[in-house]
């Protein structure tokens, strides 16, 4: 005999319901069932809140909301920032580690995830929680710092330093393909580094060796717009795993040779 239609709709959401909290870390799950009802209102009111508002929102709530906890428990891997702290130092980069720019990054992570949100809005959502649930995501924000870091110097950087430093990878096409190339169309598009008779000897040189000048701001709007989390956390990851995943050298990318480019 087959079950009432209002009955196997009642089983339907009840499986549903239990299957999002088998979701739940356990010690969540135990919280979420131990709730009355008077409380599991606030949460409904709050989750219907969070589903309902723009990402900008939703990534001030999560900042103001997570931060000042994240900062501490991102600071117990002394290990990691230890290695991120001596990388900068190598690659010239004066941002301090501490708990003011940890909180920064933390919110920027979380604006950044948004703006990716509009390839994938779906993961949103799920990055933030992972963030804020799991360790190795935590430590994560380490690879997110010095990748971010990393892409802003490079961004700063004329296209002449670009080739310099690309040319001193193991893999020059896949660098190119995957950094410089990105990076020079942003300054393209921007009006940053406007090339003009590209195939002309004496043009080429104004172009090329001119540094992009940009704010702080922009420079950042243009790190976060050009790349998305991933590939930004994945360049900090691939460092401090192994050292030479990107291969280095101040003064040959920096020193003042621009005469240089006639040789070309």
């Amino acid at each position: 005999m087959n079950q009432p239609i209002e009955s196997s709709l009642t089983l339907s959401k009840a499986v549903f319901s239990e299957s999002l909290l088998l979701k739940l870390p356990p010690e969540a799950q135990r919280w979420a069932e131990s709730l009355p009802w008077a409380q599991r209102r606030y949460v409904l009111s709050l989750c219907h809140l969070m589903g309902a508002a723009a990402p900008e929102t939703r990534a001030q709530f999560l900042d103001d909301y997570t931060a000042d906890g994240l900062v501490s428990k991102v600071l117990e891997d002394r290990d990691t920032k230890q290695k991120v702290k001596e990388y900068l130092k190598e690659f010239k980069v004066k941002t301090d580690l501490d708990t003011n720019s940890l909180r920064h990054y933390i919110r920027q992570f979380y604006i950044h995830s948004a703006q990716d949100m509009r390839t994938q809005p779906q993961l949103y959502l799920e990055s933030a929680l992972r963030l804020v649930m799991s360790t190795e995501e935590r430590n994560n924000v380490f690879s997110y710092i010095l990748g971010f870091e990393l892409i802003k110097m490079m961004f700063s950087m004329s296209w002449y330093q670009q080739e310099k430093l690309y040319r001193l990878q193991r893999n020059q096409e896949e660098f190119l393909q995957t950094y410089i190339k990105p990076i020079q169309h942003a300054h393209r598009i921007n009006q940053i580094i406007v090339p003009k008779d590209e195939n002309l000897f004496f043009a080429r040189r104004d172009y090329y060796v001119k540094k992009p000048i940009m704010s702080e701001r922009k420079l950042v709007e243009l790190a976060i717009a050009t790349f998305p989390t991933d590939v930004t956390t994945n360049m900090g990851f691939s460092i401090i795993r192994h050292s030479q995943s990107l291969v280095f050298d101040y003064h040959y990318i920096f020193e003042l040779d621009q005469d240089a480019i006639y040789l070309q």
